[in-house]
């Protein structure tokens, strides 16, 4: 589970948060709607608008009061009048905010197994109507077809790397095909063409947002999957210079207006500069990039200079003109905020960026209660979206900060409606059967007709030294630097010998995360973005030895 989510860099919005009060920032649901309203353009609902915008603040105060996440600093991303960009000192926030709520479910299916039930490994593949009422899902889980009946909450994400034979993507953006994706590869829109099948109406599905900043790895430049670099990076005062070391834009405009600068201005490779007060303030983020190989670190100006393979009066010249904005607030590109000026004495962190396949602001078209509309207009009894998979929230053009937003306000929105609509059908059953509860068990049980698979059917695997069965034992790190091709992938981590050859499919960070760190020691890379139950929670059966020192 975490999808996308997992990987949201920025940060998460709200407007009227207790952080924001701490420190003294102006901002309330009204400044956001302005904000979002403006960034959708013409295609503003400000019904949906309202929802998100209104119950921002709660959703981050519950977010840090429910689970204890550490949401403490706030960045003005661009498009927002006011810091409200939430994210802690370490970690994507994504990864945190959804771990966080992965692990109480988690929980709560062990606690309350009544109530709460995951099952993993299943794919959906058609809701289940009587009449014009969704009552279910059809789902394959090992190699057998099962039901489950009751409301059905959809969040299965985007589009954005529907690259398949009836891709909503290149039907309705075919110009884009070919660009690459910060996407999972599990994003090719099986949500919204399966509720579309089911009569559900799609809404927006040409808005596709292009981010201006993926990162290029230098040894892999042509990769159809990016990593995001983090719009925070800007929004801590990170700036965008071209191959002639010169600025172009407003690095706090709108995600599309960056986009099409970039596009326009053409002098590749661009290049996103974070100088030594940007780079403390986002220091994580850096440390991460910088341990991927996405991003190095210059010690000094000339040194940066080198890199662009430019005089460092080049430089000196750019700088120079930026501190003229900041000091005059007067900027030839239109930037009104500022996070100080540059000095050529002092270290940098610098990353190649290009236009990569992001966010879909289409979907399926949904009401303020979360409850999918169909052809005719009106809602569908039983079915609700939340997240990427809804379309219409955003508009012509998603703000940073919005996507885990979207998530966590539509969520509890879907959830309230779906356990409304629930409870609405109970009561009527119970009237109808005459007050007979004992009959309505089943139902609220969400019962399946074929009944919960047993056990799965066992999944092919590839023959790996954990899934031989291979005892623990010590191995010597140039023993597991044998191990390093994607169908035979272990690592290290404190110590520990890991087989995660049959993990790769499963985690959420990608497979390329994995395999940067195949064969090698990947302690300090899964410290800083994991917590030390990850390996016993998700992966105890990767575990088949310990390093011999």
């Amino acid at each position: 589970m975490g999808g996308n989510s997992t990987k949201a860099t920025s940060g998460i919005n709200g407007a009227g948060t207790q952080t924001q009060q701490e420190y003294g920032i102006p901002d309330n649901a009204k400044i956001f709607f302005d904000d979002t309203k403006k960034s959708a353009r013409d295609l503003a609902r400000d019904n949906l608008i309202r929802v998100l915008t209104g119950r921002s603040g709660d959703a981050v105060n519950w977010l840090q009061d429910k689970f204890a996440l550490d949401l403490s600093k706030v960045a003005r991303l661009g498009g927002h009048s006011q810091p409200r960009t939430h994210r802690g000192n370490a970690q994507f926030p994504g990864m945190v905010i959804t771990y966080a709520q992965m692990e109480r479910l988690e929980d709560l299916a062990v606690s309350d197994p009544s109530r709460v039930k995951i099952l993993k490994k299943a794919r959906v593949t058609k809701l289940i109507k009587e009449g014009d009422v969704v009552v279910g899902v059809e789902y394959i889980h090992g190699n057998a077809t099962h039901t489950a009946y009751g409301p059905v909450i959809l969040a299965t994400g985007g589009y954005a790397a529907d690259f398949s034979s009836d891709s909503l993507l290149k039907k309705y953006r075919p110009e884009l095909w070919d660009l690459p994706t910060t996407n999972g590869d599990h994003c090719t829109g099986d949500g919204q063409k399966m509720a579309m099948a089911a009569g559900a109406s799609g809404i927006d599905l040409e808005k596709v947002q292009v981010h201006p900043t993926g990162l290029v790895d230098p040894n892999e430049p042509g990769a159809k999957v990016k990593f995001l670099a983090a719009e925070a990076l800007r929004g801590v005062g990170g700036l965008l210079l071209d191959n002639e070391g010169q600025r172009f834009v407003d690095e706090l405009q709108h995600r599309d207006f960056v986009t099409g600068k970039m596009w326009e201005n053409g002098k590749y490779p661009i290049r996103l500069v974070l100088n030594g007060r940007a780079s403390k303030d986002i220091e994580w983020h850096c440390k991460h990039y910088v341990g991927r190989g996405l991003m190095k670190r210059f010690d000094s100006g000339d040194a940066l200079a080198k890199e662009f393979g430019l005089a460092p009066a080049v430089l000196k010249k750019t700088f120079e003109d930026y501190n003229n904005s900041v000091r005059t607030q007067k900027d030839p590109f239109g930037k009104k905020f500022f996070s100080g000026e540059w000095s050529f004495d002092d270290f940098f962190h610098v990353a190649i960026m290009t236009p990569v396949l992001h966010y879909t602001m289409g979907g399926l078209e949904i009401d303020d209660e979360s409850r999918v509309i169909s052809s005719n207009g009106k809602p569908i009894p039983g079915l609700f979206a939340a997240g990427e998979v809804a379309g219409g929230v955003h508009g012509a053009n998603r703000l940073g900060g919005s996507s885990l937003l979207g998530c966590v306000v539509f969520g509890r929105v879907s959830g309230d409606s779906a356990a409304k609509y629930l409870l609405m059908q109970a009561s009527e059953a119970v009237a109808k059967a005459g007050g007979r509860i004992g009959q309505l068990a089943g139902q609220l049980g969400g019962s399946s007709a074929s009944g919960p698979p047993s056990a799965s059917a066992p999944e092919a695997k590839k023959e790996t030294a954990s899934s031989l069965g291979v005892k623990a034992s010590s191995f010597t790190a140039e023993e597991v630097s044998k191990h390093n091709k994607k169908d035979d992938v272990w690592v290290i981590v404190d110590g520990q010998v890991l087989d995660v050859t049959n993990f790769l499919p499963d985690h959420p960070g990608g497979e390329k995360a994995i395999l940067l760190y195949a064969g090698r020691d990947a302690t300090e890379e899964f410290n800083m973005l994991h917590d030390p139950k990850v390996i016993p929670r998700y992966a105890p059966d990767a575990v088949i030895g310990t390093l011999k020192k």
